[in-house]
């Protein structure tokens, strides 16, 4: 067989060339973990490139994600659908080889990575997935979910505060098939990083509860297996490994330093480390024998075919578990889902209730999830304020794992990053909740989630001013509008009980991103509706409440002020004036509308716009125009009762109107002849 160190040197040498062609790129992680990962993929990794997508592969994550050249040296020299001229086109417009890696652009690229400490956290939710998968499903003797979560990860991993979040979370729940390993090489951008990250990782880890190997030589191929042979012997802990390496390992003058962390080696640097790693072979050019000891695709299919023909097996013994089991993988509703969502929100409907958003929240999880296993759920410590518990939830725990809910303490990026690695793992719709000011804390990861347009569910309470008496530090004024600014984030802003079972209903039914579901703390009316309106609430923005004749005023609004508008629109039309209120629940896709139904919501010539939300007005005046009118809050709150606060900045049903007849006022005089 071909030497392991010219296997490896074949992941250096695409590096080298790729990153010079590209005069960017990362060249330093990729030839110095180029010996863990050849001994990893070749030695241990159940995966076949013929079928990237099948149930039981195992996962693998590039936390340190600059370094995607030696994840798509990888996966070409595998055998994936990734050819030379893909490598040829690293970091340009249009390749299937951006910079960091991308989900559904790289085929056999799990997840997006780069953002550090991002790809550890998702691995972990992998790991939680296969887990809770596995008790679900699994039967005595025909284990169908079993595999491993492989991860890499760096200094700048270790040092950023999410891979502390995760980790201690998931050292707690025992997650024995997630394997670690630690590109120990002393090097960020920076330079050494002694002087500013000098832990012990080692024992940070066995603190956390997990299994360490420390000291493996990253070089040494025997170390390197013996290392992870003993770390899949451990069951009942994640494992980490701790791998020291030189960055930049063949390429002989700037290797151990900064110096090739981030830039091309250039010409003359590329021909010693071809001198010295005897590769003597054109750029992008590999021997046939190279490629035919890297070929992952016969290994691959066999260990497929093994778990199809168990999975055969299964469903003759389990037929409705085996069914049930391709459903979720496939990421299929029931076939009764949409039927049965309908009749729930006509339910609610009906009941005309007056809730908190949150409680009604609550509401329409009950009412859903009993006709969906695959809904897990969690919050960050704040299930009895966000109300994302319903009566069917039960934890997952070190020693019980059938399961649909996790407790993730105070740990709001790890919750979030992990529902994205449950959802990309398959088999599930994390929903998870906090309070709406400490999405701050998960943003990055709910940006990575509309990145990859994951389907995830983020449940965030205490929506406005109207948390009360917590003051400034608790109450949301930015964060709508900020959450608005993600692409491919549907941002739900429910009014009362019906919209939020709308919003639930339509979050699951996206399979094309994540939703934020933002809840009030405090009661809000039910608004009637018609048939009509009731069936548009769905488009994201719709008339409420209409006026004979052409209107003179528009109100737009969203969640707890829809009632102020309506109350406003009330005392107007007594006064005369012909005036429609105008929901929108969900900005995003009411603007994905064709053109005609949004004009008839939001017809040209209506006199006086004018929108209402306590929040950041920013975002509203492409609705209303700069003529128009926002009422809200750019300034932070006040520490009060919530209904004081309203008032005190304005946000009521006589502000409302008072602005809207001097607007109307405004124009009549306009209009009268001078």
């Amino acid at each position: 067989m071909t030497n392991r160190k010219k296997l490896a040197n074949a992941i250096r040498a695409l590096t080298i060339d790729a990153v010079q062609k590209a005069n960017s790129g990362h060249p330093g992680a990729p030839l110095g973990m180029a010996d863990i990962a050849e001994v990893l993929f070749n030695d241990f990794m159940r995966h076949n490139p013929s079928t990237p997508d099948w149930p039981n592969r195992d996962r693998f994550v590039l936390s340190n994600g600059h370094g995607s050249m030696l994840l798509y040296a990888i996966l070409h020299l595998s055998g994936y659908n990734l050819g030379i001229e893909d490598l040829k086109s690293f970091r340009q417009l249009g390749s299937r080889t951006p910079g960091h890696p991308e989900y559904r652009v790289t085929p056999g690229v799990e997840s997006a990575s780069g953002p550090l400490g991002q790809g550890i956290a998702c691995a972990v939710g992998m790991a939680v997935a296969e887990k809770v998968l596995a008790a679900q499903f699994n039967r005595r003797g025909f284990e169908i979910v079993n595999h491993h979560t492989y991860v890499f990860m760096g200094d700048g991993c270790m040092m950023e505060g999410l891979s502390h979040e995760a980790c201690s979370l998931a050292g707690t729940l025992g997650l024995g098939k997630l394997v670690a390993f630690y590109d120990d090489n002393n090097i960020s951008i920076d330079g050494c990083v002694d002087g500013w990250f000098a832990d012990n990782t080692a024992q940070r880890f066995e603190a956390y509860g997990w299994h360490v190997v420390p000291g493996v030589d990253g070089h040494d191929a025997r170390q390197i297996k013996k290392a992870i042979r003993e770390a899949k012997g451990v069951a009942d802990k994640p494992s980490l490994i701790i791998c020291k390496t030189v960055i930049g390992h063949g390429a002989p003058n700037i290797c151990g330093s900064s110096k090739c962390h981030g830039s091309p080696l250039g010409e003359d640097e590329i021909a010693c480390a071809r001198a010295h790693m005897d590769w003597p072979h054109e750029p992008f050019e590999v021997p046939q024998d190279v490629y035919q000891a890297w070929d992952a695709n016969e290994r691959g299919r066999k260990a497929e075919d093994a778990w199809q023909s168990l999975f055969v097996r299964y469903s003759r013994k389990h037929p409705d578990l085996a069914g049930e089991f391709s459903r979720r993988v496939g990421g299929g509703l029931p076939a009764d889902f949409q039927q049965r969502a309908e009749s729930f929100v006509d339910s609610v409907n009906k009941k005309a209730a007056s809730v908190a958003t949150r409680k009604a929240s609550q509401n329409a999880i009950e009412g859903l999830a009993p006709m969906l296993p695959e809904l897990f759920g969690g919050s960050a410590d704040l299930a009895s304020s966000n109300l994302t518990r319903w009566s069917g939830s039960t934890p997952v725990f070190p020693d019980s794992w059938r399961g649909n809910y996790l407790n993730y303490g105070v740990r709001e990026f790890a919750m979030a990053a992990m529902m994205n690695g449950m959802a990309l793992h398959g088999g599930f719709i994390p929903y998870g909740g906090t309070f709406l000011v400490f999405s701050d804390y998960s943003r990055s990861a709910l940006r990575m989630s509309a990145l990859m347009g994951l389907r995830t569910i983020h449940v965030l309470t205490h929506d406005s001013i109207g948390v009360g008496e917590d003051g400034p530090t608790h109450q949301p004024v930015e964060h709508v509008a900020s959450l608005r600014l993600i692409p491919n984030m549907n941002v739900w802003r429910p009014c009362d009980a019906v919209e939020t079972a709308i919003a639930w209903t339509c979050a699951v039914e996206r399979t094309s991103g994540p939703s934020a579901l933002i809840c009030s703390r405090q009661n809000l009316p039910h608004q009637p509706r018609t048939a009509k309106t009731l069936a548009n609430v769905h488009r994201g923005g719709y008339v409420l409440r209409d006026c004979a004749g052409r209107p003179e005023a528009l109100f737009l609004a969203t969640g707890s002020e829809v009632g102020v508008a309506v109350e406003a629109a009330k005392t107007l039309e007594a006064e005369g004036f012909r005036v429609r209120v105008v929901s929108m629940p969900c900005l995003e896709i009411f603007d994905a509308q064709p053109q005609r139904y949004r004009s008839a919501v939001l017809p040209a010539g209506v006199p006086v716009l004018l929108a209402v939300e306590a929040g950041s007005t920013a975002g509203w005046h492409k609705y209303v125009g700069l003529r128009g009118r926002v009422i809200g809050l750019d300034r932070f709150g006040e520490s009060a009762p919530g209904e004081t606060l309203f008032d005190h900045f304005g946000i009521t049903a006589g502000h409302v109107a008072q602005a809207a007849r001097q607007m109307l006022h405004e124009r009549k005089q306009k209009k009268q002849p001078a």
